[in-house]
């Protein structure tokens, strides 16, 4: 039940990350960065996903000062076919034009990166080399999440304004809220998600005791 909430997060998340590169009003820093280097280096969005994943997961490892964590290059690889697959059925879909269309399709990515992080990330599971380096910033600085967040993103703020990403009013947007959102939905996200891996857990062994009372 916990991959499935694993596969559900990514999903959710990927989509939100699509949606902020299709309203054309800015990403956030580390996608600006992703879209960026695919525009003036080559390869896909989601192909430089697994690379700047690749160089986190060194970084990550330095700070910990422990091994690496491998499985997050699996999470960053899905992710990162996702984020491909998301953006070519929306550009086939539809894409905003009007300024209150891009706004929505803003928005609407906004939370659901907040809420897909959120969930996925609390199944304890393979995290993003991105969100791992919150999580470890937030211990570091013993901080919440919506400062390790905040500084996270404007450092790759800083790399994204050096490979001419997709930075706009959505980026800074994203820079203020984002850790916010994020903060907002971990608490909910724990609650609801523990709540129903308890009783799925639980359930089985129920139903056992149920028959042996039979």
């Amino acid at each position: 039940m916990k991959y499935v909430f694993y596969v559900l997060g990514i999903l959710i998340l990927t989509l939100g990350i699509s949606f902020t590169i299709q309203s054309d009003l800015g990403t956030s820093p580390f996608d600006a960065l992703l879209v960026g280097l695919s525009i003036n280096v080559g390869l896909t969005v989601g192909s430089w996903e697994i690379i700047i994943a690749l160089i986190l997961i060194c970084c990550n490892s330095i700070l910990k000062r422990q091994r690496p964590e491998v499985l997050g290059l699996l999470t960053a690889f899905i992710t990162g076919i996702n984020i491909d697959m998301w953006l070519f059925l929306l550009h086939n879909l539809m894409t905003p034009e009007l300024w209150y269309s891009k706004v929505v399709y803003f928005g609407i990515g906004l939370v659901l990166v907040g809420l897909g992080t959120a969930t996925y990330l609390h199944t304890n599971f393979a995290p993003i080399p991105i969100d791992r380096l919150t999580l470890i910033i937030q211990e570091l600085t013993r901080t919440n999440i919506f400062f390790s967040r905040t500084f996270i993103y404007l450092v790759f703020l800083i790399m994204a304004m050096i490979f001419n990403g997709p930075i706009g009013v959505g980026t800074l947007l994203t820079v203020c809220l984002g850790g916010l959102i994020l903060n907002y939905f971990m608490p909910f996200t724990e609650k609801v998600l523990d709540h129903i891996l308890t009783h799925s857990s639980t359930s089985p062994n129920d139903d056992k005791d149920k028959k042996h009372s039979i």
